[in-house]
């Protein structure tokens, strides 16, 4: 709690125009992880939908494959009714020949009838079946044509990706500790309204300097007045437009 105590108090001791060429130089670095960042373009977001892509296909599949199974077991289900109509069928028509009168002669012609109905039904069913499995194998089929596409071109990104990340790794690990050891200098803040002002500017740029008499960030005209107080550096202004915070050109090291 003390040592937070005597952070803070260094800290605070810093003039604004300490405070402002520091804010200024993490500006510069976090521009230079955003341009290896950008570098990477949108292959982070291709690999990841191409995995989305993949894991939906891979479900489907299974998906697929377990209702072809059920569609089989059908089938295989229809056949044994078949086989077991097929059997009444014949013990009836056995019965039909030691009949005693005409109602039981009826009677069993009723449930031989009954019988080849189910029969008929059963082979409709199987027929009806067998089409959707030949659909869906069908089906089947292309999904992985299409899922053996998408493994390749997810493999092609991953090892550009990875060649690109293999080239940048060192830098971007070098370029976010120096932006952390510069967070360290500046009162934590700071480092809140800066974090916040560049997640909402376009280009990340948080900290810009006066270029030709108006903001480096939104271009838009400051009145001489404002940019003598912005030179002097003894308080940190904001762009009354886009919200940056404004430095003079002398941090960044450039003549007018």
């Amino acid at each position: 709690m003390v040592a937070d105590k005597n952070k803070a108090a260094e800290l605070s001791e810093l003039s604004i125009e300490e405070k402002l060429k520091a804010l200024y130089e993490k500006q510069l670095v976090d521009s230079e992880i955003d341009k290896i960042r950008i570098l990477r373009g949108e292959l982070p977001l291709e690999v990841q939908d191409l995995e989305d892509e993949i894991a939906g296909l891979e479900t489907r599949l299974n998906n697929l494959e377990e209702e072809i199974k059920n569609l089989e077991t059908a089938v295989s289900s229809k056949k044994n009714e078949i086989v077991t109509a097929e059997n009444l069928i014949k013990k009836y028509q056995e019965q039909q020949n030691n009949v005693r009168n005409n109602r039981e002669y009826d009677s069993l012609s009723k449930e031989i009838e009954f019988q080849t109905l189910e029969i008929e039904l059963c082979e409709k069913r199987i027929k009806e079946f067998s089409v959707q499995i030949k659909n869906k194998k069908e089906v089947i089929d292309e999904s992985k044509k299409v899922l053996d596409e998408r493994n390749a071109d997810l493999q092609g990104k991953k090892k550009e990706l990875d060649e690109i990340v293999a080239d940048t790794r060192k830098e971007e690990e070098q370029l976010e500790k120096r932006s952390k050891d510069i967070e360290k200098v500046i009162e934590p803040r700071l480092i809140t309204a800066y974090k916040k002002i560049r997640s909402n500017a376009r280009n990340g740029l948080a900290v810009v300097t006066v270029e030709r008499d108006a903001c480096g960030g939104c271009f838009n005209k400051i009145p001489p007045q404002r940019q003598l107080d912005i030179k002097s550096m003894k308080k940190i202004i904001v762009c009354e437009y886009c919200g940056r915070i404004l430095v003079d050109q002398e941090i960044a090291g450039v003549e007018e």
